[in-house]
Parts: structure tokens; C-alpha cells; sequence
């Protein structure tokens, strides 16, 4: 039986999709999560899964942070990315980083079930307009190796950084202590390359990682 996983945040458009699933797949057993902490859980409780359709801009995944993530944690779990960006070279960038397909949100449901049935097949499946341009430059492929070397809950921290949250803050909603936190983001801080946690965070937006503009406490 296909086992398949969608994480988006939208209601609407997971039911539509769970339709299309159904008619293209009958008997597909379909997982959902609203929220990226909950895609975490359900790859975890998953780890068989057939395939994963993730939307871009659901909250928390920042850019291509999640698929990037995910890759490097579950390099056996193929991942479509399911969006309404139709930018020919963001999709060409999410091939780049792992994603084995591409499907615009504005796509009927006949090329959703052929896009679904072919990277299933161990195929990949993009408009074909993303073939016309360049994908991510060398600079942004050797972050996103870095970006791969952090643990899940380095990741973590990383993202509550970004968010201008301070070590105490991330130290509660972790449940660890500040100077775990300290440990943390000076693994972090080595391993992307950077002298402090500004930096960080800029070295992890060059992934398009959308992290706000908000100033960085130490």
C-alpha cells in the first residue's frame, strides 16, 4: 500500500489534494500535517513513507530550510515540493536541493496523478520551463551542504535566531538551559562558516530561508 504524507497548512487545499490522491491512487494511506514541527513527527512515525508533498510556505519551513532538512535526514523519503510559485527557477533551485519534483499549485489534478505516479516510479517530474534556466549557484549549493551538517535541534535554533528570539527564550521553549543553548549556536556558528550569530543568520538566508529582518540578540 502507498503511504504518502502532505504538509501544507492550508485546510482547503489538503482536502483537494487528498481527491486527487484518492482518484490517482486509490487505497493510498494519506498523513497530514499543518505546521512544520508536526511534518518532523510524521516522518518520524512514518519512516516508510512512499512520498512527501510539501508546500514551501508553510510557516516555519522558510524557503527551502525544511526540504533541505528533511533531505538530510531522510535521504530515502522523496520529496515533491507542491507550491503557488511558479517561478521557473525556484524550481529548478528546489531540484537542486532534493526535491524530486516540482507541481504548481495551479495544476490540474490529471498532471498532479502524473507527477505523482512518476516520482513514485523513481522518476522526477518538473514543468519543463524549469529546464530553461540556471539552478542554485555554487555559493548557495556549498551553505546548503553546511546548512545539512546541523542536527535537528541545531536546525531548531538556528530558526528561533532568525526569528529574533533571545537564549533565554529558546532555552524555555526547548526545556534546555541558556548555556545549552550557547553550545548549540556556537556549533552552529562553526559549522556554517560564521564569526557570530548575525552572520549565521545571513549565511542561512543566501537559501532563501526568509528569516525576518530582526535584529539578532546575544
Amino acid at each position: 500500500m502507498t503511504e504518502l504524507l502532505i504538509a501544507d497548512d492550508h485546510p482547503l487545499f489538503r482536502e483537494a489534494l487528498r481527491g486527487v490522491v484518492a482518484r490517482a491512487l486509490p487505497g493510498t494511506a494519506i498523513h497530514e500535517a499543518d505546521q512544520l514541527a508536526r511534518l518532523y513527527e510524521l516522518v518520524e512515525e512514518y519512516p516508510d513513507a512512499d512520498l512527501l508533498l510539501l508546500d514551501l510556505d508553510m510557516p516555519g519551513a522558510s524557503g527551502f530550510s525544511a526540504l533541505i532538512h528533511l533531505r538530510a535526514l531522510h535521504p530515502q523519503l522523496p520529496v515533491i515540493i507542491v507550491s503557488a510559485h511558479e517561478d521557473p527557477l525556484l524550481m529548478r533551485r528546489a531540484l537542486d536541493h532534493g526535491a524530486m519534483g516540482f507541481i504548481p499549485k495551479s495544476a490540474d489534478a490529471t498532471i498532479l496523478g502524473q507527477a505523482l505516479q512518476q516520482v513514485l516510479d523513481g522518476g522526477t517530474w518538473v514543468p519543463e520551463v524549469a529546464y530553461s534556466v540556471q539552478g542554485a549557484s555554487d555559493e548557495e549549493q556549498l551553505v546548503a551542504a553546511r546548512v545539512r551538517e546541523l542536527t535537528p535541534q541545531q536546525f531548531r535554533v538556528l530558526q528561533m535566531v532568525g526569528a529574533g528570539q533571545l537564549n533565554k527564550q529558546i532555552a524555555y521553549d526547548l526545556g534546555v538551559s541558556e548555556a545549552t543553548v550557547k553550545a548549540h549556536m556556537t556549533a552552529i556558528m562553526r559549522k556554517l562558516g560564521a564569526s557570530n550569530r548575525t552572520q549565521a543568520v545571513l549565511v542561512a538566508g543566501k537559501l532563501g530561508l526568509n528569516l525576518p529582518n530582526r535584529p539578532i540578540q546575544d
